[in-house]
C-alpha cells in the first residue's frame, strides 16, 4: 500500500515526496522519494513532526490500535501540519468500533446490533446469537472471532469489546475521496465499491478482494457508505466503509460495520481499475476542487498483501 500510494505522489507535476520508513524494510521500493529512515519512536516523532510543519501535506498511515494513529495526527496538527487524512477527531471516533455504531444509530445509519463489554466481562446470556466479538479498538481483523453462544468463550474477554449480531450477506467496502463541500460538490467522491474475502478458517481474516461488484450492489454499497461518511465531522482524504449487503434486494438488510480512517489494502487495486492517478485527486478534492473519477472495464482481484491481478478488457 505504502509503495503504491507513493508511486502515485510521485507522478503528480511538481510535488516531492518524503517518506518515513522502518529500518527493518529497508527493501522497500520508493523511487523518486526522499526516504527517511526510522529505527526508533524519538527518531520518528521528530522525522514526522519537522516534516509536517513544513509540508503542504501529511498523510499519516498507521493502525487505529493502541492509539499509533491517533497519536500520530495528533503530532501532525500541534506541528502546524495539514492532514490530507483524516484528522485527529475524526480517528478518535472511527477508532472506537463501538462509538462508531452508536453514533452511526443516533444518525439514521443502519449498523449490526451491538454491545460494548469491558475486559474481565462474560458474554450475556440474553444477546442474540450467533454474533461476533471484536476488539472496540482493533485493525486488520485482527482478535475478531465467532461466537456461537454465551459459551463459546472459557475465558473472560481480555480487552475492551464490542459484541455484535451476526450479519448474513455479501462483505463489501467503500473508499472514498473527501474534501471540504461547496456549491457544487458534497465533498465525498465514492470509489468502486469492492468485494471482500474474509478466511473464517480461524477466525475472521481479510484476505483480499475484488472490483467491481455487480451494479445493483454497488449502488446499495455507494448509498450506504456515502450516507455514513456524511455523518463524520469534516472527513478528508481517503477512508474506507466496511458493511454488509442483506438479502434484501431494496437494502433493508444492509449495514455498515465500521469505517476505516486511514489508507486501506483496497487503495492497490483501486489504483489499477482507475483512469486517472488517485493520489492527485486526493489533493484536489481536499482542495476543494472537484475531480470527475473515470474506471476502466474489467476486473481487479488484490491480496491482503497488496499483490493485484487484473482482468482487463480495455
Amino acid at each position: 500500500m505504502l509503495q503504491a500510494l507513493a508511486a502515485d505522489f510521485s507522478r503528480v507535476s511538481g510535488v516531492s515526496l518524503d517518506v518515513l520508513v522502518d529500518v527493518r524494510h529497508r527493501d522497500l521500493e520508493l523511487p523518486n522519494c526522499t526516504i527517511h529512515q526510522v529505527d526508533n519512536a524519538l527518531v520518528e516523532r521528530d522525522f514526522l513532526t519537522r516534516l509536517a510543519s513544513t509540508a503542504d501535506w501529511t498523510i499519516v498511515v498507521a493502525p487505529e490500535f493502541d492509539d499509533h494513529l491517533h497519536s500520530r495526527c495528533l503530532a501532525v496538527e500541534r506541528a502546524g501540519g495539514r492532514l490530507l487524512s483524516p484528522d485527529s477527531r475524526l480517528v478518535a471516533l472511527a477508532a472506537d468500533k463501538h462509538a462508531t455504531a452508536e453514533h452511526l444509530s443516533a444518525r439514521g445509519v443502519a449498523v449490526a446490533v451491538g454491545i460494548a463489554l469491558a475486559a474481565g466481562e462474560s458474554l450475556p446470556v440474553d444477546f442474540e446469537y450467533p454474533a461476533v466479538l471484536k476488539p472496540r479498538f482493533g485493525a486488520g481483523s485482527q482478535g475478531i472471532c465467532w461466537i456461537d453462544g454465551p459459551g463459546s468463550l472459557d475465558r473472560p474477554i481480555d480487552c475492551a469489546s464490542r459484541l455484535e449480531r451476526y450479519m448474513p450477506g455479501m462483505a463489501v467496502s467503500v473508499a472514498a475521496l473527501c474534501g471540504p463541500p461547496n456549491n457544487e460538490f458534497t465533498g465525498i467522491a465514492p470509489l468502486v465499491p469492492c468485494h471482500q474475502f474474509v478466511d473464517r478458517s480461524g477466525g475472521f481474516a481479510f484476505v483480499g478482494g475484488s472490483l467491481p461488484i455487480e451494479p445493483e450492489f454497488a449502488q446499495r454499497a455507494t448509498r450506504l457508505a456515502t450516507r455514513a461518511i456524511a455523518t463524520l465531522p469534516e472527513p478528508r482524504g481517503y477512508l474506507g466503509v466496511d458493511l454488509v449487503l442483506g438479502e434484501d434486494p431494496t437494502g433493508a438488510n444492509d449495514a455498515v460495520i465500521e469505517i476505516n480512517p486511514r489508507m486501506t489494502t483496497s487503495y492497490a487495486g483501486l489504483r489499477a481499475l482507475a483512469r486517472g492517478n488517485l493520489a492527485e485527486a486526493m489533493m484536489e478534492l481536499a482542495a476543494g476542487r472537484w475531480v470527475e473519477l473515470c474506471w476502466k472495464a474489467g476486473s481487479i482481484q488484490f491480496q491482503s498483501s497488496g499483490g493485484v491481478q487484473t482482468g482487463r478488457d480495455g
